[in-house]
């Protein structure tokens, strides 16, 4: 099946592609799950942008740079920044239903880590679900969506090392071959990797393992963001509660009443998320239940509707005006090497959204600027791709030659063993033991197969969990390297930030020797 543009993943980043491509195009998207099946659809959040009367983008750039410990990428979120207003605006006069206030203005909520009141919500905390709608309602006939297909393997042109499309496996267990000129990577980050994680059980990093298995480069994959507040009850995490609960006043207490941001950060519950989470994690070690106290908000069931439904389904009383709370994985700062169009290291090769990184988030990201960062690429790779002149990417195909049939099955892990293990050892606080240890199982796993191992005569979940296997070792790798703490990552034998790391960055790709017998890991530290 042939395609200008094949779009892999179906979340705001996505759709936001294939809403600004030319409508002469011709668009597929695949999703390995089912349309709504995704972290976009999910967010309760909002979407950051510097609209209120005080405010300006440099100050979001600012608080930006700030909470991402300014590891970022000062253009780049210079650009982010100052697109914002206009990409709200846009989305509004199309036909978006976002909130608005009593005179008619949007509705401007308050997160961790901002300076201003500037979260643009929609549906109160359904953010996600009302600009996906909308995006659904309004997709191009050129568009099409093909649901239940994960893609497996990357096609590479021998000749020109360009990536002319893909190779995919539907709920049969039928292989289909798509071909494109334009491949976008669209398949978020890497949550469901840890046993507690807001993500939606689709997000296994598979974007990320099969740009790397292609030979992509990586970068900073050692920056996972952990959010402070997920429903724990009875040792599992059970969803997101949002941190616009805590910037309309909820906050964060011990079972006895103590606050837990107490004297720990100038900005107390909306702390940048690194902080509040290392907070409750050394609560929770220390025995302690922890709570966010949500007495003090008004109308909290109308404000928040879908916190509302997920505590009420999960047995948690609110009229008592505590919501029991742990951290869990929550977004991937780092990803797939991208400039600010989206392009990778390989030619016909694209990533948006949390698969890609750009050096938008840096050490962490802000809240709510993970849906403008979808919002923002989509509509930017979109402008580039519609000047591109056409082409054919089947002409003159070749395919290399597989390297081995798939013999390793066995030495795959379940699931949950890689999700309690890198909870354990590659999660919120992470030690060189830990980690070398991580790094120790994973090779008994046979990472270093799995990573150029074939995969057509995989099932679907085996493909999956060999995906999983290969973001954990990027992951746990890039956390041996990088010895200091910054942002999202923090190691123990290294508490702090060092000055000799600022700006450095961790690529990490695959390199072939020059006999193509074997291939070696390649991670080096880039400035």
């Amino acid at each position: 099946m042939n395609a200008d543009v094949l779009i892999i993943g179906s979340g705001v980043a996505a759709l936001q592609l294939a809403k600004k491509l030319r409508q002469d195009l011709n668009v597929i998207i695949l999703t390995k799950s089912t349309i709504k099946n995704g972290n976009s659809y999910m967010a309760q959040g909002g979407i950051a942008a510097a609209l209120g009367v005080n405010d300006h983008p440099s100050k979001h750039y600012m608080d930006t740079l700030e909470a991402g410990r300014f590891h970022n990428d000062s253009d780049a979120v210079l650009s982010l920044t100052s697109e914002a207003p206009s990409l709200i605006k846009e989305l509004n006069q199309e036909g978006c239903l976002f909130d608005m206030d009593s005179e008619g203005a949007f509705a401007l909520g308050m997160e961790g880590a901002h300076s201003e009141s500037r979260i643009v919500h929609g549906g109160g905390d359904s953010t996600g679900k009302t600009v996906i709608d909308f995006m659904l309602s309004n997709k191009n006939q050129n568009v099409r969506i093909m649901e239940n297909v994960l893609v497996f393997q990357l096609l590479i042109n021998e000749t020109e090392g360009s990536c002319i499309g893909v190779k995919g496996k539907d709920s049969n267990g039928v292989i289909h071959r798509f071909i494109s000129s334009h491949v976008v990577l669209a398949t978020g980050g890497c949550g469901q990797l840890y046993e507690y994680t807001s993500n939606a059980d689709s997000v296994t990093g598979d974007g990320i393992a099969l740009a790397y298995r292609a030979g992509a480069e990586i970068a900073d994959m050692e920056f996972i963001q952990f959010h402070p507040t997920l429903l724990y009850k009875d040792g599992k995490a059970l969803g997101l509660i949002s941190e616009a609960v805590r910037g309309e006043g909820g906050r964060i207490v011990t079972e006895d009443g103590r606050p837990v941001m107490a004297g720990l950060h100038p900005l107390g519950d909306l702390a940048p998320r690194h902080v509040v989470s290392q907070a409750i994690f050394h609560s929770l070690e220390e025995g302690k239940s922890v709570f966010l106290d949500i007495s003090s908000i008004e109308n909290f069931k109308s404000r928040f509707p879908t916190i509302t439904k997920i505590c009420e389904q999960n047995g948690v009383d609110l009229s008592i005006g505590k919501i029991p709370v742990s951290p869990g994985s929550h977004f991937l700062m780092g990803g797939i090497k991208t400039d600010l169009l989206g392009r990778t290291s390989i030619p016909g090769l694209y990533a948006i959204g949390e698969a890609a990184c750009t050096g938008v988030h840096g050490a962490n990201r802000l809240a709510s600027n993970s849906l403008l960062e979808g919002l923002y690429l989509g509509k930017r790779l979109a402008e580039w791709i519609n000047e591109q002149p056409s082409s054919d990417p089947a002409k003159g195909l070749t395919f290399p030659e597989t390297e081995f049939r798939c013999q390793i099955k066995e030495s795959l892990p379940s699931i949950e063993e890689i999700k309690l293990r890198m909870m354990k050892n590659a999660g919120i606080i992470k030690t060189k033991e830990g980690l070398l240890g991580q790094l120790a199982w994973l090779k008994g796993c046979k990472i270093e197969e799995w990573i150029k191992a074939e995969l057509d005569d995989l099932s679907i979940e085996e493909v999956t969990r060999a995906f999983m296997l290969i973001a954990a070792y990027l992951i746990t790798d890039a956390a041996v390297r990088r010895t200091e703490s910054r942002g999202g990552h923090f190691r123990q034998d290294y508490p702090f930030e060092s000055h000799e790391w600022l700006g450095k960055r961790i690529i990490q790709s695959r390199k072939s020797e020059k006999d193509g017998k074997y291939e070696q890991i390649k991670a080096a530290i880039a400035t």
